[in-house]
Parts: structure tokens; C-alpha cells; sequence
């Protein structure tokens, strides 16, 4: 495994965005834990939501005097085409976990387990079913509390494949799942506790930036800063539906001609399936050239994630299944509204009609879309209502208090 580098956080800097009360909650649980030492373990330092609270969250405890390392699996490409199969039939997906990839996922497991023979933690968190194995390589006498944090839709998982899953995550001292949706009924899970993902407002994805700003970088990627821009900011994966975003968009073409689209996402290392789903959508697109398919290959990073959602009218996310979906609060915290799929955690995050709307088809999406590109009296106050429900309830430091 490898040790990850995070740059600097002061807490001081969020305070202004806490209420009161969870000021003095987190300053006294961590008063309460100093000298303890934590370790968080994922899949990957860069691409996907994951990642990214990591990058917040770790620098901020260590802010708040507690000592905290960020480890990362090693892996080819071969062993993250099977955990992307395990992730795919967790949610549901009708794939086979074959005898040899379960050997395989396992061999990857026992190979990274060599960097914790030596840990000295008091707690191990590790991140969803890439690093699941890793509790039976233990080294650590039972002195440690290791965590399981699931955050994908397991809702409807694929019956052999959560038994494998199971094997391992019941071993661990406690859960944490994103929605009590997502756990199955009657399942006996160690310490299981439920709480959201977060956002971090100063991240620079997040934090406010002018309009001309936002302008310059969007214009650098060929969207006219004059007409209209829908978005969706995503993994490409079947599961985040950019097939069925492009199907919306047309739809909505033909009633608002100077419409664009925008299709934005990151090219992550433990997603092998992505690139194949990349260029479907390319190839879906065609010679549309209002239609913007950018990625981290091309030169988008977090601030330029931020100027696309920032310069949108409306922000879709037309997930199939989801955990959370941080790009709902995210494009919410910058008050555009959102149209999103009725499932998983974006249930969490839209409140219908009052700060977005939740869709089942393309045509109801399509429909909602134009509801608010026509009008901007209610697009305004649906972006207030979203600032304000991500301020109370998916900032990165209520994550933390959790």
C-alpha cells in the first residue's frame, strides 16, 4: 500500500460555516480522542467521491491535533476490473464473480495486508469492498476498532456476491452505511451506524469564484457563456447514465435550441470500466458540438468542476443507482438547482420541488429541465433552498463530528 500526502487544512477557516454546536462537539470528541491514531484505507488517491472527502477530511482531523494517515491500495488493473465487477454486483448488476476473480481479488488483498503488519493504529477505517479483505490479515491483538465504510447502493445486491462481501465486513467492530436503505433487511452487521457523506466548502471545487472567472474557464472548453448550460458532473459508468443525460438533452434541445450540455467527469485509477463507457458517450454525442464531453485527461481538475457547475442553469444527475452523489451538494451549495434521479442518496439531498426535482424517466427529466431553464424566478429560489439544506446537513465538518 502506499502512504498518501494531503496538503494543509486549518479548522479555524470552517468555522464561520458551523453552527455553534457542532463547534464544541467536534473540539471535544477530539480532545476526548487525542493521542489516538487512525488509519483510513481506499481504493484510490485520485477520482471519485471517496477520494475526494479524504483529501478534506484527513488534514482537518490532523488540524484538530489527532494523529491520522491515509493509506491506498496497489493493484493492476486486472484486480480493479474485478473489484469495478464486485462494485457493479453489489449495486445489483447482473455480473458473474467468477472462483478466479474472488482468488485473484484475494491474493491483492493478502499483498497489500504486508504494509499492516507493523501498524500501530488505534482505529482502521476502511472504505467500501476494494480493501474489505484486509480485516483477516490483522496483526493487531483485537486492540484496534476497524470500521467497514460501505458508500455504495447495496439495496438490491446480487445475492452471491454480498455473501462474499459478508464474509469479511462481519468481522469487523462496527458499519457505516450512507442510507439505512441500503442495508439488508434482518442482516446482522457489527456496530452498524448510518450517516452521510459530505462536502468541503473551501475545497477548490467549492469555494466561490467571480463570474468572469467562471467564464474564462468554461470558455476554455468551447460553451458559449451566452446561452444556457445544463451539466452533469460524473464517473462514466452506466450507473451515473450520461446515455440517458444526452437522450434528456435532445429532448430539451428541440423546445430550448440554445441550450448546451455538458458532460464533466474524472478518469479514475480503480475504473478500468470507464474508459469504454467514455468513449459510448463520445461516440453517442457524435458531431453535436453543443454538446461538451471534458474529463481530468483534458485538463479538468476541481476549479474547473466548480466554473461548469457554477455557470449552469441546471445541474442534472440521472443516476441509476447511487450512494450519495457529492455533486448534488456540491451543485446545490453554489445555489443551481438540480434535477435527479428518485433513487439512493440523492433522495437525501433533494427535497422535490423545494430545491430540485426527483425524476424516474428521461422525459420527466427532460420536463423538470425546461421547467427551470423557463423560469428563473423559481430556478433562484430552489438554489437558495439548496444552499441552505447542504449548510445544515453535508458540510465536511459534520462529517467529521460523525
Amino acid at each position: 500500500m502506499q502512504l498518501v500526502k494531503t496538503g494543509p487544512k486549518r479548522y479555524e477557516d470552517y468555522r464561520e460555516l458551523m453552527d455553534i454546536e457542532t463547534g464544541l462537539q467536534l473540539e471535544y470528541y477530539a480532545k476526548r480522542l487525542s493521542g489516538k491514531r487512525i488509519a483510513m484505507v481506499n481504493a484510490t488517491s485520485y477520482g471519485g467521491g471517496v477520494a475526494e472527502i479524504l483529501h478534506s477530511l484527513v488534514p482537518l482531523v490532523r488540524d484538530l491535533g489527532l494523529e491520522i494517515d491515509w493509506w491506498v491500495l496497489e493493484g493492476s488493473n486486472e484486480f480493479f476490473t474485478v473489484t469495478k465487477i464486485i462494485h457493479n454486483c453489489l449495486q445489483g448488476q447482473g455480473e458473474t464473480l467468477t472462483p478466479e476473480a474472488r482468488a485473484l481479488y484475494l491474493r491483492y488483498n493478502e499483498q497489500n495486508a504486508a504494509a499492516i503488519k507493523d501498524w500501530d493504529y488505534d482505529f482502521v477505517v476502511i472504505h467500501d469492498p476494494q480493501p474489505a479483505a484486509l480485516i483477516r490479515h490483522r496483526n493487531d491483538g483485537g486492540r484496534a476498532k476497524w470500521i467497514w465504510r460501505c458508500h455504495i447502493d447495496t439495496s438490491t445486491p446480487d445475492p452471491e456476491c454480498w455473501d462474499f462481501i459478508y464474509q469479511y465486513i462481519k468481522d469487523y467492530d462496527a458499519c457505516i452505511f450512507t442510507m439505512s436503505d441500503f442495508v439488508k433487511e434482518n442482516e446482522s452487521l457489527p456496530g452498524l451506524t448510518i450517516f452521510t457523506p459530505s462536502i468541503d466548502p473551501l475545497s477548490p471545487k467549492n469555494r466561490a469564484l467571480e463570474k468572469e472567472k467562471v467564464e474564462e474557464i468554461v470558455s476554455r472548453f468551447g460553451v458559449d457563456v451566452g446561452r444556457p448550460l445544463i451539466t452533469q458532473i460524473s464517473r462514466f459508468d452506466p450507473w451515473k447514465d450520461p446515455l440517458g443525460v444526452i437522450d434528456v438533452y435532445r429532448i430539451v434541445k428541440k423546445d430550448f435550441p440554445s441550450v448546451q450540455l455538458a458532460l464533466v467527469g474524472s478518469m479514475a485509477t480503480d475504473d478500468p470500466e470507464g474508459w469504454d463507457y467514455l468513449y459510448r458517450t463520445l461516440r453517442k454525442a457524435g458531431e453535436d458540438y453543443d454538446i461538451k464531453v471534458v474529463t481530468n485527461v483534458n485538463g479538468v481538475s476541481g476549479l474547473e468542476v466548480n466554473a461548469f457547475q457554477s455557470a449552469s442553469s441546471v445541474v442534472i444527475q440521472k443516476s441509476i443507482r447511487e450512494g450519495f452523489g457529492l455533486t448534488v451538494s456540491e451543485a446545490l451549495w453554489k445555489r443551481v438547482p438540480v434535477v435527479g434521479g428518485n433513487i439512493g442518496g440523492i433522495r437525501h439531498q433533494i427535497d422535490d420541488g423545494i430545491n430540485g426535482y426527483l425524476v424516474e424517466t428521461v422525459e420527466e427529466c427532460a420536463d423538470r429541465v425546461l421547467t427551470l431553464l423557463r423560469n428563473a424566478t423559481l430556478a433562484a429560489e430552489m438554489g437558495e433552498a439548496g444552499r441552505e439544506k447542504v449548510r445544515q446537513n453535508f458540510l465536511i465538518t459534520t462529517n467529521i463530528l460523525n
